[in-house]
């Protein structure tokens, strides 16, 4: 924050609009005198500052309710944030398909709309398919794309802090694409680009299993598994970007390699990331085939050997289970076994409250905490 001096009276009428709005925004309809007990500012400080709020449209005066009762006097002037004054877009670009959800400026969901997208798909042809996935939205929506103040976009891969995936092996042509770029073009508003299992953390934590709860590991339970991490409620992404990939620790050992996992023949390999076989096995296993039920067991233990190491380095309060695959309540019980066994500490274990869901809603919450920061900047 800029140095406030004696004279500076538009950064003192900054601050002061920003205390205000918040009040407003974490309220719902409040009047004139309670605006002026909650802000501890004077009554003709908070009169000023909420008629520039009605200006800019982020406010607006409401008729009171009716009482049944005439009032003496002048009646209170009745204020409320408005939410509708702008949107808020997330979007999941996933293997098989893009999702995206669009919010007013409270978070809360106003429309949602995916579309399956095949796991060949190259780089180009995706992303046209994620903007008209978008543009669907909007359209069954009544949104008007310049009503948009952030946009917040899940990706599998490695991803840095200007949104370029460093690597990305599960979409083709997706290592070292410009990804926030490359949206940024069909946007007039910031694009955020982050990992999806990160993503995956952030919407568990303020909608879904893991709201209330200070450190956070997500799991995203393929057969190359990534996790998404919270410490005292904010992401830890690592120097580059890459915390989280627990996919990889098969190459610390000489364990079988992820597409070896789920093969019931030792010819029929599976592809690393086809989760549509990790749901078909797991399925599979729910109803008592025996083979699927061994292979279920494999699967098992190299997750909760995955999960440990994260476990054991974090020491996390609650661990949550989500991802593309069906069934993986089936998977739940036995790795809150195994980690019980095996972490000195262990911790809660729940599965996904979200579902698939859960990365476009970080996607929206990142966009969120982005509009946030403009709601209540001091800053010019």
């Amino acid at each position: 924050m800029a140095q406030l001096t004696g004279g500076d009276s538009s950064l003192l009428r900054r601050i002061n609009s920003a205390v205000t709005l918040r009040a407003l925004r974490d309220g719902a309809v409040l009047t004139l005198t309670q605006l002026v007990g909650g802000t501890g500012l004077s009554r003709p400080t908070v009169e000023g500052v909420i008629e520039g709020l009605i200006e800019s449209g982020l406010v607006a005066e409401v008729e009171p309710a009716e009482e049944g009762v005439r009032q003496r006097g002048r009646p209170a002037r009745h204020f409320r944030f408005r939410a509708e004054a702008g949107h808020l877009l997330g979007i999941e670009i996933g293997t098989h398909g893009a999702r995206a959800i669009v919010s007013d400026l409270r978070g809360r969901t106003l429309g949602a709309y995916g579309r399956p997208i095949d796991e060949t798909t190259g780089a180009d042809e995706r992303l046209s398919l994620v903007r008209a996935t978008v543009a669907e939205l909007l359209r069954t929506g009544g949104i008007s794309r310049e009503s948009l103040w952030a946009v917040g976009v899940g990706t599998p891969g490695v991803v840095d802090a200007e949104g370029v995936v460093k690597l990305g092996t599960a979409l083709p042509g997706w290592t070292g694409l410009d990804l926030a770029n490359r949206l940024r073009r069909s946007f007039r508003c910031p694009v955020l680009v982050e990992n999806d299992a990160n993503l995956a953390a952030i919407g568990e934590h303020w909608k879904g299993a893991a709201v209330g709860k200070g450190d956070v590991v997500f799991v995203l339970a393929g057969l190359s598994p990534g996790a998404g991490s919270l410490i005292d409620g904010r992401l830890h992404r690592g120097f580059g970007g890459a915390a989280g990939e627990i996919g990889s620790l098969h190459l610390l050992g000489q364990e079988d390699e992820p597409s070896q996992l789920l093969s019931t023949t030792e010819s029929k390999l599976r592809d690393p990331l086809d989760e549509a076989a990790v749901a078909r096995v797991l399925s599979l296993a729910q109803q008592g085939d025996h083979v699927a039920m061994d292979v279920r067991d494999r699967f098992v233990a190299r997750l909760v050997r995955d999960v440990a190491a994260l476990v054991l380095a974090m020491d996390p309060q609650i661990v949550v289970i989500g991802g593309w695959a069906s069934g993986l309540d089936g998977v739940v019980e036995p790795l809150r076994r195994q980690l019980s066994r095996l972490c000195l500490r262990p911790p809660e274990v729940q599965l996904a409250a979200l579902g698939d869901a859960a990365i476009a809603i970080g996607a929206v919450k990142l966009a969120f905490d982005h509009a946030e920061k403009q709601l209540f900047s001091v800053e010019q």
